[in-house]
């Protein structure tokens, strides 16, 4: 199959990551090497596997060994696990690139490493930047669960500069390898769904507005979340009863949290109202920052895997757009 050899950066701020990973950084502006668009076809279409974590899983080559990347929403820059490095023969940035050799994450600072060639299908990004990130948490779960641990994610930073298409029911990336292409790609229906813009923070984070049992709010898209989650502090405002779990979430370089339940009379993401819903409910300072926490409408969680699954969500990063069913 025909490849087309791209060259991307993506901006790095928040890396919401299968174990809640929030980063703060940049990396420098996308750039594309051009090739004729006869040589290439116009679309690429991924199936994807969802793991029992209920991660969405791609299949890709990183410099020509395969790899599994989850397809994370909530990541604004793409990231390989810390002990996948090695295997993949990853090397450092350059000291004459004006890319960061590394970038803070939750207090701690995190390596930045180039992949010389990054394959998705008949999509081949060269000299692709990637954070090293501990996936250790998710690693654990994976072995617990008996399934491939996944090597990396895949963020932000690719999927804005492809267009791509997301369906979080019928597990299919598409992507556009010629960005003047016109079109969401082919297979993709959007008769009987309800539409909802999504706003994109300067760090590349997705969120759309909403309300909890009447309160407005804010979500953020995040298909590296495997269930929807609520901020404790905004819970207990809207004096909203809790459960105890024996659940706990990780995050990289945090401790872990506990995680909660409530049972939301009328959870509403644009003009979908979904009733009767239970989600999580955890600590999520340091995890969103805190003036969208504290804003207006404030920012109160992570639209997650579970409720983009039933809904049959569908997010388009070319025309920035969520599609959900009711």
């Amino acid at each position: 199959m025909a490849q087309r050899s791209i060259t991307l950066r993506g901006r790095l701020s928040t890396l919401i990551a299968a174990a809640l990973i929030s980063v703060n950084g940049s990396f420098a502006a996308p750039r594309t090497n051009p090739i004729p668009s006869s040589a290439v076809p116009e679309f690429e279409a991924l199936p994807l596997t969802r793991s029992r974590q209920n991660h969405l899983i791609v299949h890709a080559f990183v410099n020509g060994k395969p790899a599994l990347l989850g397809v994370d929403t909530g990541a604004p820059v793409s990231a390989i696990a810390l002990k996948r490095q090695e295997h993949f023969r990853l090397t450092q940035v350059p000291a004459n690139s004006k890319l960061p050799p590394r970038l803070q994450i939750n207090g701690a600072f995190d390596s930045v490493v180039i992949a010389h060639k990054l394959e998705l299908g008949a999509l081949a990004l060269v000299d692709e930047p990637l954070v090293v990130v501990d996936l250790s948490s998710s690693s654990r779960a994976a072995r617990l669960l008996h399934e491939p641990e996944i090597d990396g994610i895949l963020g932000a930073d690719i999927l804005f500069p492809t267009k791509a298409v997301l369906d979080c029911q019928k597990q299919m990336l598409i992507l556009k390898l010629d960005p003047d292409k016109e079109g969401p790609g082919p297979g993709v229906e959007y008769r009987g769904f309800k539409h909802m813009p999504i706003e994109v923070s300067d760090g590349n984070n997705l969120y759309v507005d909403g309300a909890v049992n009447g309160a407005p709010a804010r979500l953020m898209i995040d298909t590296g979340a495997f269930a929807t989650l609520l901020h404790r502090e905004f819970v207990h405002r809207l004096q909203i009863p809790l459960r105890r779990t024996s659940y706990q979430s990780s995050a990289v370089n945090l401790k872990q949290r506990g995680v909660e339940v409530a049972r939301i009379r009328r959870l509403s993401v644009g003009s979908v109202d979904i009733i009767g819903n239970d989600v999580g409910v955890v600590d999520l300072g340091g995890l969103i920052h805190t003036e969208l926490l504290k804003g207006s409408p404030p920012v109160v969680g992570l639209l997650g895997a579970e409720i983009l699954r039933s809904h049959h969500g569908i997010v388009d990063f070319g025309t920035r757009t969520l599609y959900l069913k009711r």
